[in-house]
């Protein structure tokens, strides 16, 4: 993770100021905690306004927290997970929002990154999106954690992407670390310890040397209409026709979207309605962007 950085910020450090100021984009704030310090992914709330969650990846424990569009921290949320681990999950890289069972909406946190390859299953957890009342203070809950354990069909790999298709009631994991990466599904509904194959889908190709092409977040929006993958330097977008299947869709060209790079941005998300979608970096009170979507398509 250190090289990746390192490696980032000579970039960052070469591109022309004009260029990055003219990015259309909006600061709404910065993460007010130092315990956020690693973001790694990023999900608008469904049923609260201007509420997100939010987790750290590898080294952290098994939580996740909500915090307000100005970066406030609200609540921390923490779960059992693996009792064999020392911080009970391995590797949280993504966040998704979803239905589950009787309809209800449930935060799906993806312990699915894997940098050496060596992991005989990686694990989505699925959370009742937790109750937040007005508080002065920071929350701190305890909530009830159902694992689904996946396979690769074709042997382990690290993964930094996983999204949820409302309609097709998918899935979705994009792999990371190879030159062309993979995309896998798996069923949305499941029984807590259940343990699937994923199915793999469609290879992508981005442009792009080393690690800076590598796909390392994504979101799709609530009505399933758009999808956003990014990696280190670049946000791409693609606008669903019909119910056409996302991979299929993934496998057309995207638009490339403005962004401001980052010092290690990994995160990202749709807004609740669909109009713009955030993106936080890694390191100590970073910045919670915010992209208007309509304002960027003009562009």
């Amino acid at each position: 993770m250190k090289k990746i950085l390192s490696f980032l910020l000579g970039i960052v450090c070469t591109f022309n100021v004009q260029s990055q100021g003219s990015i259309p984009v909006i600061v709404m704030g910065k993460l007010s905690s130092a315990v956020n310090d690693e973001t790694s992914g990023l999900v608008a709330s469904s049923s609260k306004k201007r509420l997100l969650y939010i987790h750290n990846d590898s080294g952290d424990t098994s939580r996740f927290f909500s915090i307000g569009f100005d970066g406030t921290l609200k609540a921390i949320y923490s779960f059992g997970a693996n009792p064999l681990r020392r911080n009970r999950v391995n590797d949280c890289e993504d966040i998704a929002m979803g239905k589950g069972p009787k309809g209800k909406q449930y935060v799906y946190l993806g312990d699915i990154g894997d940098n050496n390859a060596k992991r005989n299953y990686i694990t989505i957890y699925r959370i009742r999106e937790p109750k937040l009342k007005p508080s002065g203070t920071v929350m701190e809950v305890a909530v009830d954690a159902e694992p689904l354990h996946l396979h690769y069909p074709d042997g382990a790999r690290d993964a930094e992407t996983l999204m949820i298709d409302p309609l097709e009631k998918l899935f979705y994991i994009i792999s990371k670390r190879e030159d062309s990466v993979n995309v896998y599904t798996a069923p949305l509904y499941f029984d807590a310890g259940d343990s699937v194959v994923l199915s793999k889908k469609a290879t992508l190709y981005f442009e792009g040397n080393t690690s800076a092409k590598w796909i390392c977040g994504g979101d799709i929006s609530k009505d399933g209409s758009q999808v956003l993958l990014k990696n280190y330097m670049k946000v791409f977008y693609w606008k669903r026709k019909g119910k056409e299947p996302i991979w299929q869709l993934l496998k057309t060209p995207p638009r490339e979207m403005p962004y401001r790079v980052e010092q290690q941005g990994e995160a990202i998300g749709f807004s609740p309605d669909g109009d713009g979608y955030f993106t936080i970096s890694e390191g100590t009170h970073p910045d919670v962007n915010y992209y208007p979507l309509k304002r960027n398509q003009e562009r």
